[in-house]
């Protein structure tokens, strides 16, 4: 059956596909085993290593949860705040205002230009200079800041592509119907553009999450990762193991967090449809006979 990308597969397409198949799975077996072959001779698979994680809530309770309540607290701030910060900027950028659409351009390509790990290092130094925020708090509000003036400015490029991806006809539709351009804004192309826009901004809210790490890293955040450092060293160098169960962590969130935005998504298309009930005929008949009686 053709489709409107590709056109159906023939005989010989499907065998060398299902041969192409079986080559990518020997392959990832054996680059598989070849890895735990490496871990199990380098001794990472002793039982040893990997006991904390699975009996006796320590390792739990002392790194592995306060460094994930970190990474939670500075990813949540950072997505707070710049969701309707993007949000605002993006919509500027569309304004008939030039000296609305200039100002909101230029703090867009900046941010957008400069590294998030390099704005949290100058975020940290003017905490550290100009405010009287403790030595404790500077690398929570130093990676929340990086986050959100990065993010912000990656947001307000998405909000305004999907914005201007709408066809131009709905918003003419709404000014001829005498909507002033906010009305339009609001009610017509914002409540279309999220749809659109969702797996992008779920995109750049997974970045928001995995980018915490920097703070650990280079600003001595205790977040997750720096957490599973601490650990791994407590714990006698069991650096693989530590950083498998981080791993698994960053994939649970991530996963959830797509799962979620994939629910939402789904829901919002389907308030979006109509319900496509289809009258019989007898009901077509009694609504005539009814209008016709009440003529």
């Amino acid at each position: 059956m053709s489709s409107v990308l590709y056109d159906a597969q023939g005989p010989r397409a499907k065998r060398r596909n299902v041969l192409f198949t079986i080559v990518f799975l020997v392959a990832l077996a054996a680059l598989l085993w070849w890895v735990f072959g490496t871990l199990n001779d380098k001794g990472q698979l002793e039982w040893a290593l990997w006991k904390p994680f699975f009996t006796g809530t320590e390792a739990w309770s002392t790194y592995i949860w306060p460094g994930l309540q970190n990474t939670l607290k500075a990813a949540v701030l950072a997505v707070v705040i710049a969701l309707p910060l993007g949000a605002a900027l993006g919509i500027a950028r569309l304004s008939d205002h030039k000296w609305v659409r200039v100002p909101a351009a230029v703090v867009v390509e900046f941010f957008r230009s400069i590294p998030v790990l390099v704005l949290m290092i100058f975020g940290l130094a003017l905490f550290a200079k100009y405010t009287n925020v403790s030595s404790d708090d500077r690398p929570l509000y130093a990676v929340v800041t990086g986050l959100v003036l990065y993010n912000a400015s990656v947001l307000a490029e998405i909000v305004r592509s999907g914005i201007l991806a709408l066809p131009r006809g709905q918003a003419e539709g709404a000014m001829a119907i005498g909507l002033r351009k906010g009305q339009v804004m609001r009610l017509i192309l914002l409540p279309q553009a999220v749809t659109a826009m969702l797996p992008a901004i779920v995109s750049q809210l997974v970045v928001i999450l995995k980018d915490t790490a920097l703070g650990g890293a280079i600003l001595t955040f205790p977040e997750l990762l720096a957490s599973a450092n601490t650990m791994s060293g407590y714990y006698g160098a069991n650096v693989i193991a530590s950083y498998t169960v981080v791993a698994v962590i960053y994939i649970a969130l991530n996963f959830a967090l797509t799962s979620f935005a994939g629910w939402l998504e789904r829901r919002l298309r389907r308030a979006k449809k109509s319900t496509g009930a289809v009258l019989k005929a007898d009901d077509v008949e009694t609504a005539d006979a009814g209008t016709v009686g009440k003529v």
